[in-house]
């Protein structure tokens, strides 16, 4: 109650202006504290830094497939029927034998299909966001596999929207350039004619303080009667050699379902879209932190994926030719409806839990604490003023009860 007091009594006192010049003082050494704690905890990696059944590791994961099926070099399924060939001066042809690797397959279809009826047998899915706006609503989950980066999962209701539209304009690079401010190039490496799987080479812009990213995609959609499975994931290529700017990302997974829903404007029509999508990569940063941005801009990217969307739709209906990457879109493979629903009745796949509500995190969070200790050092160092008493008590009132949720009482 001393420290609350003598809050108030300095407010009392304090002019305005005394107050702003105080706090402008001060807040040079706390950030200079938050910026020590965010590079301490990017290169301290220490092998025991384990509490409870979390682990801070900060290394790249052994291997990718432990997140993504690995593509297969058998031929196509017996339930799948593969577009005709078209004819186009622009396309190049994929070479089978020199990038078979490559191949986007029905195994990664599987696996998203999976993902979508939540029967692939992960963690439970950890609500995050609900938010929405005119003709637009959305939802997002996340989760943290035993290894590998955080995985995110989202859905999307676009209203006055067609799923032939939303898988055109995700698909066209040419038009993304125009409204993602984050993509520095987007250029396609490979084609196949027949599936219409591509392989593409983006350079994605980041914060000022890392470089820039590299992106090789393999990308492929599968046709389920107006209902589109589209994989991206990260795939190799020798043809590119890495640099070491941009950096390369090597695992990289964002795949989503688009199909007609009812409006939710109460008419009962199938006018609207959903966009269900499963994202996850490891782009180098400690996942901690990855998390923390991911969740402060997560919106904003939603909001401006939109509005994109929104200036896609209004050129499309005064005559936008279309582009390239848009007509391989519409070169797919034809699903079997069969077969999809043997995938929906097999009761070997065990339902994957869908939280309505974040579950409180367990044991602490050693980078949260360097950080949180260098504040507090800097509040108890400088001793005059206002600002370091109320982060102190700010402090004490947020994260006193750390050490208890890390050792319950029994």
């Amino acid at each position: 109650m001393a420290l609350v007091e003598e809050f108030l009594d300095i407010f009392g006192r304090s002019t305005i202006g005394a107050i702003f010049v105080e706090m402008v003082f001060c807040l040079g050494p706390v950030w200079i504290a938050f910026f020590v704690g965010i590079v301490v905890g990017w290169f301290w990696k220490p092998k025991w830094a384990t509490l409870g059944n979390r682990k801070f590791d900060f290394s790249m994961p052994s291997s990718p497939t432990a997140l993504v099926l690995s593509p297969s070099n058998s031929s196509e399924n017996e339930h799948f029927a593969s577009s005709p060939q078209y004819d186009s001066a622009k396309s190049r042809p994929l070479q089978q034998n020199k990038f078979e690797n490559l191949t986007v397959t029905d195994e990664d279809f599987e696996h998203l299909f999976q993902l979508v009826e939540k029967k692939d047998g992960g963690p439970p899915w950890k609500h995050m966001m609900d938010r929405s706006v005119p003709h637009m609503s959305y939802q997002a989950w996340q989760r943290d596999p035993e290894t590998g980066p955080p995985q995110y999962c989202s859905r999307t209701v676009y209203e006055d929207a067609t799923p032939e539209l939303l898988r055109d304009f995700f698909w066209d690079d040419e038009f993304r350039l125009k409204w993602d401010d984050m993509i520095v190039n987007a250029e396609t490496i490979e084609e196949c004619p027949t599936t219409g799987m591509m392989v593409v080479h983006w350079v994605r812009k980041f914060p000022f303080f890392c470089s820039d990213r590299e992106y090789i995609i393999g990308r492929r959609i599968w046709d389920s009667g107006r209902s589109y499975y589209c994989v991206t994931k990260g795939v190799p290529c020798p043809s590119i050699p890495r640099k070491d700017k941009p950096r390369r990302v090597d695992l990289y997974y964002s795949s989503w379902y688009i199909g007609e829903v009812e409006s939710s404007r109460g008419n009962s029509q199938p006018t609207a879209c959903e966009v269900i999508l499963f994202h996850h990569e490891d782009m180098g940063i400690p996942w901690e932190i990855a998390k923390f941005g991911v969740k402060q801009g997560m919106w904003g990217a939603v909001r401006k994926i939109e509005r994109g969307f929104r200036a896609y739709q209004k050129a499309k209906a005064s005559g936008l030719k279309i582009s390239h990457c848009a007509f391989m879109a519409r070169v797919n493979t034809k699903i079997d409806r069969e077969y999809l629903k043997s995938m929906e009745d097999d009761e070997d796949s065990s339902e994957t839990e869908l939280q309505a509500s974040p579950a409180k995190p367990e044991g602490m969070n050693i980078p949260k604490l360097i950080i949180i200790g260098g504040a507090v050092a800097v509040a108890c160092t400088l001793n005059q003023g206002i600002l370091p008493k109320v982060l102190l008590f700010n402090a004490v009132k947020r994260f006193g009860n750390i050490g208890r949720r890390a050792c319950p009482r029994t």
